[in-house]
């Protein structure tokens, strides 16, 4: 096994000091697999790429449409109406409830994790200007209304973090809908109560709002050059309803969903070439991220020490949704991809637990659901999804990740240790 924990190790370790896991996934494959004794060109060209192309034939259709879906509601200006109309509702003094609600709503209409954070930052700045909030708390109110509860919890969710444990337990988006229920009003109120107590004691400090300056100064949001939010809304609603109560698959519920956008905006036609392509280009990016970090773990399941890793969390004694648990948490930590995680932990070890599951008798809703909760309660230094939301924001590790640390990734695994009490005591 030492092999594999040296491969992680490194992995995390070029991955924290902001290299790209484009070139470092196959990197320490090559030096996992020298450690364990592997043929080093096939355990690239073979072991590694079969990995990789896997996740993308997959799931490559997924990131493209969910991309130009979301690229096409922040252009036309429809994600900005959809949490304009929010915030309006709520109060400018509201303004952490305010932008975490509307980055949530938008999440689970379909829209990705990154167009969001872009889609709403402007308005984000309006209202922390308003209320005279720290800059400090912006990545920890992005990160609790789209990288967790949303993401991972409500059921129903059309992110890809819902999605991927589908086929492995034979399931629905819907899966455990009280487990993710109670573990999302977990995360959200545990959160957002963090938040507010933290913008206590920061203003107190006398630590207020400061204007953004370089990349991340903004305009002001003209509210009269938004469409109406009434037909912005829309889209998101048909997503989540082909979706859930259509049982559509996520594709076509995704192009209609598309299609609605540009009916909908269709005298703003002249932006729709520049959002389809600046979507699609967006995707292909993702999708690599993420095959790198499930080829990787290809590498590692073809690692002679995995059937050892294996047989130690498959004997973890007691309910075998902590295995399961610590499986895609950890797997996810390392990876620095929720989905990247939860993809190398399920193919590795998806039928095993889907067997466990038949023989357990634990739902397997229990174990899709845990999947998702866990891949989400990930969020280290590392994690390419906070580096995004720290550059987006001109945030740093310093100024934000004691927040994100809280809301991302304490208050989740509290959440994640709670729905495995429900599941064992059978309510899912």
């Amino acid at each position: 096994m030492l092999s594999i924990i040296v491969g992680l190790a490194l992995l995390m370790l070029l991955a924290y000091f902001g290299w790209s896991i484009i070139w470092i996934a196959p990197l320490v494959s090559g030096v996992v697999a020298l450690l364990s004794g592997l043929d080093l060109l096939p355990a690239y060209t073979d072991t590694y790429m079969t990995g990789f192309v896997e996740f993308a034939k997959k799931w490559f259709p997924v990131f493209l449409l969910g991309a130009i879906f979301g690229k096409l509601m922040e252009d036309t200006g429809a994600a900005q109406s959809v949490a304009y109309r929010i915030t309006r509702i709520l109060g400018k003094k509201r303004a952490i409830l305010g932008v975490l609600i509307a980055a949530a709503v938008l999440t689970y209409g379909g829209v990705s994790l990154f167009v969001v954070v872009f889609a709403i930052y402007p308005l984000a700045i309006a209202l922390f200007r308003e209320a005279d909030i720290s800059r400090k708390l912006l990545p920890g109110t992005f990160a609790l209304g789209a990288f967790t509860f949303t993401m991972t919890a409500l059921p129903g969710t059309p992110q890809i973090q819902n999605l991927i444990p589908i086929p492995y337990f034979k399931t629905t988006p819907l899966a455990a809908p009280i487990m993710g229920i109670v573990a999302a009003l977990i995360m959200a109120v545990g959160g957002y109560l963090y938040l507010k107590w933290r913008e206590g004691r920061l203003t107190k400090k006398g630590d207020t709002f400061d204007e953004p300056k370089g990349d991340q100064e903004v305009k002001s949001v003209n509210k009269d050059e938004l469409p109406n939010w009434i037909l912005s809304f829309i889209p998101l609603i048909i997503v989540v309803v082909t979706l859930n109560f259509l049982k559509w698959d996520i594709i076509p519920s995704l192009i209609v969903g598309t299609l609605a956008i540009m009916l909908l905006n269709i005298k703003k036609y002249k932006r729709f070439i520049g959002a389809i392509n600046g979507g699609a280009a967006g995707s292909v990016m993702a999708i690599i991220n993420t095959s790198a970090a499930v080829g990787f773990g290809a590498v590692v399941t073809a690692a002679p020490g995995f059937e050892t890793m294996t047989d130690l969390l498959l004997g973890i004694k007691g309910n075998p949704l902590i295995s399961e648990a610590i499986a895609v948490q950890v797997l996810a930590m390392i990876t620095g991809s929720a989905s990247g995680g939860m993809g190398i932990a399920l193919e590795a070890l998806g039928d095993q637990y889907y067997q466990l599951a038949q023989s357990s008798g634990v739902s397997p809703e229990a174990f899709h659901r845990i999947a998702a909760v866990a891949s989400g309660a990930s969020i280290l230094p590392h994690n390419g999804a906070l580096l995004t939301l720290f550059s987006v924001t001109g945030m740093t590790h310093k100024d934000s990740y004691k927040d994100i640390a809280v809301v991302a990734l304490l208050v989740p695994t509290i959440a994640l240790i709670v729905s495995i009490i429900l599941a064992s005591i059978g309510i899912m």
